[in-house]
């Protein structure tokens, strides 16, 4: 049921509404029944019985209407039982006390279910009309008021249907508006959950594909350079020197994946120039032949795409220097239709895909290149070199 000043039933709707038109009804019967011809004692013992509904309603009836509104419960049959009492007071007194039914007989179906509402609704129209009955005195009177009291009764039977129904589909859509909003708060929890998840599997990849890769590169090439240091000081200075720079790109890409923006690397030039710059550094680093190609028309593609491929160009070549042991490396980007393709082939020592599902690196690379819409195939025979190709829509 709803809590005090809940808006979301019929009854608590329209309580302000039943307020206004209860307090009219309360101050007109007031006055009608203090004015009526009745001897004075009556007219104060019915006038009294009138005030005292003002409290009572107050006090009991409106806290149970607005929070167990329509249900059986013990404030509901103390505010009718003295309701009840005081409207057969005052209308026995005072047969204009009658005017009071227009506020009290609706009540009766806000406070109970409608089966137990026709108790006192049928116990006050039968006062009233053994009270009219009584004062008139004739058959004609008598069949009056008994007239009166059945079209009451029947209205009321009516109005009670209506009201059960209201309250019937307040209540339901109370429980599905509740259940929306229970799921949209799962849904709401589901979806920052799964972007958490998300935005931590897109740092891993990027950790993973950038600083990573440039950290494995700087530790070979200072052990290289280690190694040389006596015997070839020269080389052992210009791997130091590529050393440095891997750690300046190292750098430069971790700014980026502070501040969000795109891949060091491209806001230097072009995707070409960018996988071009790859390809000569990683020649550099492993000490073998490397060649870049580039065909087919060139054209702009959008930010996310073109880090999708520097970052499966960057894997390729990864997994070249820590698994390949090959003599020779070429990387090749085309533009063919509504594709652009990147492959990465070396003549190393292979594997059998069959039996090698790949590490995180690999598996990385077909997720991101998968999120672009595009595909990943690796192809490699033991002995004869590995051959990873990635296709994205343009």
């Amino acid at each position: 049921m709803p809590e005090p000043g809940a808006t979301g039933h019929a009854w608590d709707t329209g309580m302000r509404r039943w307020d206004v038109l209860y307090g009219i009804v309360w101050l007109v019967g007031l006055q009608v029944t203090a004015a009526s011809a009745q001897p004075t004692a009556d007219r104060v013992v019915a006038a009294v019985a009138v005030a005292a509904m003002a409290p009572l309603y107050l006090l009991v009836g409106r806290p149970h209407m607005r929070s167990h509104g329509g249900t059986v419960t013990r404030r509901a049959v103390a505010y009718m039982t003295g309701i009840v009492l005081l409207f057969a007071a005052a209308d026995v007194q005072a047969p204009n006390a009658w005017f009071m039914a227009i506020a009290i007989l609706p009540q009766c179906y806000h406070v109970l279910p409608s089966r137990w509402a026709l108790i006192p609704v049928t116990t006050m129209t039968g006062i009233a009309a053994a009270a009219v009955a009584y004062r008139d005195r004739s058959l004609s009177g008598a069949m009056t008021a008994a007239a009166l009291a059945i079209a009451i009764i029947a209205f009321s039977l009516i109005y009670g249907r209506y009201v059960s129904d209201i309250v019937s589909q307040s209540l339901e859509r109370a429980g599905l508006i509740a259940q929306l909003e229970a799921t949209r708060a799962e849904l709401a929890e589901v979806s920052r959950q799964a972007g958490v998840l998300a935005e931590r599997q897109r740092l891993a990849g990027e950790i993973h594909d950038t600083l990573a890769q440039g950290f494995s590169s700087i530790l070979m090439l200072i052990q290289a350079a280690d190694a040389q240091l006596e015997q070839a000081p020269g080389n052992a200075r210009a791997q130091l020197a590529l050393a440095a720079q891997t750690a300046r790109e190292n750098l430069a890409e971790a700014r980026t994946l502070v501040t969000g923006l795109a891949s060091a690397q491209l806001q230097a030039g072009t995707l070409t120039d960018a996988l071009r710059r790859l390809t000569e550094r990683s020649a550099a680093e492993l000490g073998i032949r490397a060649s870049f190609d580039a065909s087919g028309p060139e054209r702009p593609l959008d930010a996310a795409t073109e880090v999708v491929l520097l970052r499966t160009g960057q894997e390729a070549l990864a997994n070249v220097r820590k698994h390949a042991s090959a003599v020779q490396v070429a990387v090749r980007l085309r533009y063919a239709g509504d594709q652009v393709q990147l492959e990465v082939t070396d003549d190393g020592v292979g594997f059998d895909p069959a039996v090698v599902n790949g590490g995180y690196g690999l598996r990385g690379m077909r997720v991101r290149v998968a999120e672009a819409g595009g595909s990943v195939t690796v192809a490699s025979t033991p002995g004869k070199g590995t051959s990873v190709l990635a296709e994205v829509p343009a």
